[in-house]
């Protein structure tokens, strides 16, 4: 298990989010404070509307806060110009999802490089977008469509999407909550790689078995984070 760095690559202060629904203000998230380090594999606990998703958009730049700020590597996240929070999302942010967000019309290879197209030739990016496929065991899938693909599949390319860029934060939304327990293994067993090799996580997940995957657990429940309790042997 890789040791996080002392300078944090994610600083959240303060962290607030509102969303009003039917005449109600729901105060999702209520001064949220973390620092992740880089090289961490931290997961996030938390039952089903708990906001850890939230959490997760926010500290991306897909939201923003109603109060506090996110920092990468020292930077805020939210006073950089709309244009720049795009670039800072499309370089330093891979973000997997529970639901692949795969373009049914383009093949596998084709939804690899979609995320890099922006600044990279397109036979480096085809390049790197087969090495990406061949790491996550793909090889023979170049050309098939999502629907041809099974759901763990699907997911193996998602993250391969999601590392086109060498981000340097990977952001996982429930990424094995759409499938069944074995295949979710496997793609925790790719995510373990990807931690031995350096990269930084951060995973939200309502399942303890799969948080317990990662080298650091802290739970967000009623809109704040708190490390997770363990029972002394």
């Amino acid at each position: 298990m890789s040791k996080p760095q002392a300078q944090p690559i994610v600083r959240v202060e303060a962290l607030h989010k509102h969303y009003h629904m039917g005449g109600e203000d729901l105060h999702v998230l209520r001064g949220v404070d973390l620092t992740v380090g880089r090289g961490e594999w931290l997961a996030v606990l938390g039952a089903s509307g708990s906001g850890k998703s939230t959490l997760l958009h926010l500290i991306g730049g897909l939201d923003t806060p109603d109060e506090g700020n996110v920092y990468f590597d020292g930077q805020s996240v939210f006073e950089l110009p709309l244009p720049k929070r795009d670039r800072f999302r499309n370089q330093h942010c891979g973000f997997v999802f529970q639901f692949y967000h795969l373009l049914p019309e383009l093949n596998v290879l084709e939804n690899t490089m979609l995320t890099g197209m922006i600044g990279t030739r397109p036979a480096a990016l085809r390049e790197r977008a087969a090495e990406l496929l061949e790491r996550v065991g793909l090889t023979e899938r170049l050309k098939h469509k999502p629907k041809q693909l099974s759901g763990g599949e699907r997911q193996r390319v998602a993250i391969a999407r999601a590392l086109i860029n060498g981000p340097d934060l990977l952001l996982a939304d429930e990424p094995t909550g759409n499938l069944d327990r074995k295949t979710g293994e496997h793609i925790l067993d790719l995510f373990s790689e990807l931690h031995a090799g350096g990269q930084t996580i951060i995973m939200v997940t309502h399942d303890a078995q799969i948080a317990d995957r990662s080298n650091r657990e802290l739970t967000l429940d009623g809109g704040r984070l708190a490390a997770v309790a363990t029972t002394a042997e």
